[in-house]
C-alpha cells in the first residue's frame, strides 16, 4: 500500500471576510475530490481568512500513480483563479 500526502497553502485573492475564503475553499475541495479521487481537508488556518492549508491523500499499490495524482493536482492549483499556490510538501508513505 502507498499513500502520497500533500500539504498546500494558498493565498485567496479578494477574501475580505471567512465566508468568502469558505466558498473559494468549498468550491476547490470538491472539484480536486471530483477530479482526481483524493481525500481533501482543510487541516490549517481556518480562522485567516486570506489564506488556506489543505490537506490531500491518494491510496494506491505504487508510488508513480501517487506522485502522477499529486503532480496534476499541483499543476492544477498553480493554475486557479481567486487564488495562488503559496507553499507545498509532498511526502510518499509506503507500507508492507
Amino acid at each position: 500500500m502507498v499513500i502520497g500526502v500533500l500539504q498546500v497553502e494558498l493565498r485567496i485573492d479578494g477574501a475580505d471576510s471567512l465566508k468568502d475564503k469558505r466558498r473559494v475553499v468549498s468550491s476547490l475541495k470538491d472539484r480536486l475530490h471530483r477530479e482526481h479521487q483524493v481525500s481533501v481537508a482543510e487541516v490549517d488556518t481556518q480562522d485567516v481568512h486570506r489564506t488556506a492549508t489543505l490537506g490531500m491523500a491518494v491510496v494506491s499499490t505504487e508510488v508513480p500513480h501517487c506522485q502522477h495524482v499529486l503532480d496534476g493536482i499541483l499543476n492544477k492549483l498553480r493554475t486557479g483563479r481567486g487564488y495562488f499556490l503559496a507553499d507545498h510538501r509532498i511526502e510518499i508513505l509506503s507500507g508492507q
